[in-house]
């Protein structure tokens, strides 16, 4: 019955026809470079972010990147949060209550749920709780037999008491190994995604969808009923990581239909979240860690924001 209330508080909103009526919606997406706090997780392979581990992460550099990561968040919200904040490469809760704990002025809170990645790592969502109600949640299980990726998150959520926002936040797996022999991951990853998709638009085809954060591959409209609206950034030679000296937009945002039209995407990349590139000339994100050397910067992705407008 508690169910059935959330959906249909979610399709009357939807129903209204407010969308975004009081203000336009912002969300940023953001792989902030592992996350780890300094305590060691048996159930995890935490080890090489601990003190005595190869990264050897101090409490001081824990403490550093959640000052850089919040100066990022406080520079793209400016005198208003933006109400929703997907993350990637967040190690656990700790992690995410110490970094609302930075952002306190904002009244951030976060949804996250532990997932079986081996190292630990898992995507969130923060969210603006003066503006943000969160009716429903769930972990999205991706099935790779004897490979544990991370989880897909989902988050049903009412912005502005009118408008009903269906979030999932994504980690797909990665190249290691090699494009084309770890694309079944992202295949089957995307299926995930696209079964919750096709479930959503099955009951409501007006739903209002954001599917965000590190695809690990080229921006493309792959999942049925939604447009990547990062597709432009990539063909305009822009992108979110750079990797022996070519930019790709890894960090991407799919919408519905019912979004898409007056969205707009960019790439956030003050000069600060920026160092030169003196091997492919150029620049790149300044990075936390280059190997493991420390280097005392923000993350090896740039954030991208989505504006959607009346």
């Amino acid at each position: 019955m508690r169910y059935l209330c959330l959906i249909l508080i979610s399709f009357f909103s939807i129903e209204c026809g407010f969308l975004f009526a009081q203000e336009p919606l912002r969300i940023i997406s953001y792989n902030v470079e592992n996350l780890f706090d300094c305590q060691h997780d048996s159930l995890k392979n935490d080890s090489s972010f601990l003190p005595d581990g190869l990264h050897h992460w101090t409490y001081y550099r824990y403490q550093t990147k959640l000052d850089r990561i919040a100066q990022v968040i406080v520079n793209i919200s400016g005198w208003k949060p933006v109400p929703l904040v997907g993350l990637c490469e967040v190690e656990n809760a700790h992690c995410l209550r110490d970094l609302c704990y930075r952002l306190k002025r904002f009244n951030y809170r976060y949804v996250h749920y532990e997932g079986p990645d081996e190292r630990g790592v898992d995507v969130a969502l923060l969210y603006d709780s003066t503006k943000v109600k969160v009716l429903n949640s769930k972990p999205l299980r991706v099935n790779l037999n004897s490979d544990n990726t991370r989880d897909i998150l989902y988050a049903c959520c009412l912005v502005n008491k009118s408008d009903t926002i269906h979030a999932m936040v994504c980690h797909l797996p990665s190249k290691l190994g090699g494009s084309g022999a770890t694309q079944w991951k992202r295949d089957m990853a995307k299926q995930v995604l696209q079964q919750e998709i096709d479930s959503i638009l099955y009951v409501h085809p007006t739903a209002n969808i954001v599917v965000m954060g590190d695809m690990n591959s080229a921006p493309i409209d792959d999942l049925a009923g939604l447009i990547n609206v990062t597709k432009y950034l990539e063909k305009e030679g822009k992108g979110t990581h750079k990797y022996k000296g070519i930019w790709s937009c890894l960090d991407q945002f799919y919408l519905s239909t019912t979004l898409k039209n007056n969205a707009n995407v960019i790439i956030f990349s003050p000069e600060w979240l920026l160092e030169e590139d003196t091997k492919y000339l150029d620049y790149q994100p300044k990075r936390t860690y280059v190997g493991y050397r420390y280097h005392d910067g923000y993350s090896d992705h740039l954030p991208i924001v989505l504006h959607v407008s009346q």
